[in-house]
């Protein structure tokens, strides 16, 4: 009788096993199901031609090759209000099948804290698929403007064009006046910063704020003929590549600055992300979650992202979820309020 028992027991057990491997295999093939001859669109929160579109197109070109079913993924540009227009849309009236992915400006998670009269999204409610690099923003000028460094910033005033509220060039160019006491004069509405640059080549502003990686996936001649100045750089971080130019942050003369500058900040952790609307079922997100890792990982990509000049250091979707989630439990009121009412100001 114990024999038996234990025989049971034990094709119980197997049984049991059995039904751990065959869940996930049966869920992929779901997954491949739905996914096969589906067309997938990747909403990209700017105008066409900028460094957010130019490594969304990429991603999405290598990622599709990694979905269980290869679905096609196209992009769809949809540029407006520093970004927040495309994450309302994924929020409020996306498909939520797995059928839409977002590509956001990296101040996105953010905005509900410090614009939150557009903001009607929460962005820990995304399912965050994971995010290509860990961002780190420069501020340049034109080499013919009147400020070449960042000590004439102190005393100069340099028009910066901006997207607006949400975008790191506005955000980051209002905490640089305000806090810091730097000299820009905000021209918004700008859809991208292609647009930006342009309007820079024409002689209507002097200076931008954008992620490092994405000027030089734009315009790598600019950094190589020294067409424009890097007055300095906005990482916590000091990273080696950055180490020639001056960092913004040291400015900060008080505890209350630097807690201020670190909310903005937080952003260039989250980097270059991409995610799903919410009630994306469970099963597609986990799927799509390990394409993307997969993607990260793949050689093509790999060597397409440095025929680009752009670098790969991936966070996976847990730790980006994980980080939106930590900024919105932990940042003190306090500091919320004051960087708000900065961001809100005319």
């Amino acid at each position: 009788m114990k024999f038996r028992a234990c025989a049971r027991l034990v094709a119980a057990a197997v049984v049991a096993s059995a039904m751990l491997v065959a869940a996930p295999a049966h869920a992929d093939e779901e997954v491949a199901a739905f996914y096969k001859s589906k067309t997938v669109t990747m909403v990209v929160a700017t105008a066409s031609g900028g460094g957010v579109d130019l490594i969304g197109r990429l991603v999405a070109r290598h990622l599709q090759n990694h979905i269980p079913g290869k679905p096609v993924i196209v992009v769809q540009n949809m540029p407006g209000a520093g970004g927040v227009q495309m994450a309302n849309n994924l929020f409020n009236a996306a498909a939520r099948d797995g059928t839409v992915i977002g590509a956001p400006l990296n101040g996105m998670p953010t905005s509900p804290l410090l614009a939150p009269k557009i903001s009607r999204f929460d962005p820990t409610q995304f399912h965050w698929l994971g995010s290509m690099y860990r961002s780190n923003n420069v501020a340049y000028v034109w080499h013919q403007a009147p400020v070449q460094s960042l000590d004439d910033l102190k005393s100069k005033e340099a028009i910066i064009g901006t997207a607006g509220p949400g975008s790191g060039s506005y955000d980051l160019s209002v905490l640089s006046r305000e806090v810091l006491g730097l000299k820009y004069r905000l021209v918004r509405g700008y859809k991208s910063s292609t647009d930006i640059n342009l309007a820079m080549e024409r002689g209507e502003i002097h200076a931008q704020i954008v992620g490092w990686d994405s000027l030089k996936a734009q315009r790598p001649e600019w950094v190589r003929d020294k067409t424009i100045t890097v007055i300095g750089h906005f990482s916590l971080e000091d990273p080696l590549e950055l180490r020639p130019f001056a960092r913004i942050v040291d400015l900060a003369q008080t505890d209350d600055d630097r807690q201020a500058l670190r909310l903005v900040l937080a952003r260039q952790a989250h980097g270059r992300p991409y995610f799903l609307p919410p009630e994306t079922p469970a099963a597609r997100v986990s799927a799509l979650r390990r394409a993307f890792d997969a993607t990260m990982r793949d050689p093509a990509f790999v060597a397409d992202a440095a025929a680009m000049k752009v670098d790969i250091d991936p966070m996976t979707g847990e730790a980006v979820q994980a980080l939106v989630g930590q900024v919105h439990r932990t940042t003190p009121a306090a500091v919320v309020e004051r960087v708000r009412k900065l961001m809100e100001a005319p």
